[in-house]
């Protein structure tokens, strides 16, 4: 176990599962107190209706070596926001990491469905849910994040900007969020830099997430069986491969260098020398730019 954040104190907002939940974990392995949320708790769940819980997520922080803390919070809601940020103001007097991974969207969105088709409520609570969450707990927690120098928000979303602006993303709402998120870290840049803290986006790359693994019907320890029918996620990597990278910003004494920038897992990778779990170094977007979208074969050397 590292100690590098040993004094460090983050709030992961939407880490109930994937990135949310390996960015909390590694935190904890590098010795932060780690605040998690979220809607899915072991006396009620979601409308996702799923078995990971942010108690879960905060055990495995504390099992990591960190401290971690649950709080209950839907982020659509100012006043549970304020009261999470006040209670992390009363218990520690100080936020060191504020990472925005609300989503929430997986069960709203058509593939390549034009917006007229769209169902219009399920886009916009998509939006709602992943952009009005991350402008409402970046409102409330930014003043205490402030209130120190060196502060640093990650704002997760998926797409460099590079790629997002000239790839259509999914359908019009999800574009629209995914370029949201990356356009928040951007401004958050030009407000939090002057003020000695530091905005990033980050991305990472094609996740093996429960949901993702349940998809393909493999588990973590037997991943590959999936790419017999999908061979590209031979470039995919695990929720932890993000949650190094965000330690490594968090830990960086000169990450001000990235401000208001937009990083990738495998970017940050070959930055910090960090590994997935497995000990290779995935880079997904360069693979789907050079490979994947270029109509090549599924061949990872030279990717991870």
């Amino acid at each position: 176990m590292s100690e590098q954040l040993r004094d460090k104190v983050a709030l992961v907002a939407g880490a109930t599962r994937g990135a949310g939940r390996g960015i909390a974990v590694e935190l904890g392995a590098a010795g932060a107190t780690v605040y998690v949320t979220g809607r899915s708790t072991r006396a009620r769940r979601s409308e996702y209706d799923r078995p990971e819980t942010i108690e879960d997520t905060a055990d495995l922080v504390t099992e990591a070596g960190g401290r971690g803390i649950a709080v209950p919070t839907d982020h659509l809601e100012p006043d549970r926001v304020k009261a999470l940020v006040d209670r992390i103001a009363d218990e520690q007097g100080r936020l060191d990491v504020l990472v925005n991974d609300i989503w929430g969207g997986e069960h709203l969105f058509a593939w390549e469905a034009p917006v007229w088709e769209h169902d219009l409520d399920k886009g916009l609570r998509l939006l709602r849910l992943a952009v009005e969450t991350h402008a409402i707990t970046s409102h409330h927690a930014l003043p205490l994040l402030l209130r120190n120098p060196g502060g640093l928000v990650v704002e997760v979303t998926d797409g460099t900007a590079d790629y997002n602006d000239g790839h259509y993303r999914v359908s019009f709402f999800y574009d629209l969020a995914k370029s949201s998120v990356l356009r928040m870290a951007f401004a958050l840049g030009h407000e939090l830099g002057p003020r000695g803290a530091t905005a990033v986006a980050l991305t990472p790359g094609w996740l093996r997430s429960e949901m993702m693994l349940d998809h393909f019907g493999v588990r973590e320890d037997n991943w590959r069986d999936a790419l017999a029918d999908v061979p590209h996620f031979a470039i995919s990597e695990t929720p932890r491969y993000a949650g190094r990278a965000v330690t490594a910003l968090a830990a960086d004494p000169d990450v001000a260098r990235f401000n208001g920038t937009s990083l990738s897992s495998g970017g940050l990778a070959r930055e910090y020398g960090f590994t997935d779990l497995d000990g290779s170094r995935p880079d997904a977007w360069r693979y789907l730019v050079e490979v994947q979208d270029a109509g090549k074969p599924a061949d990872v050397t030279g990717y991870r």
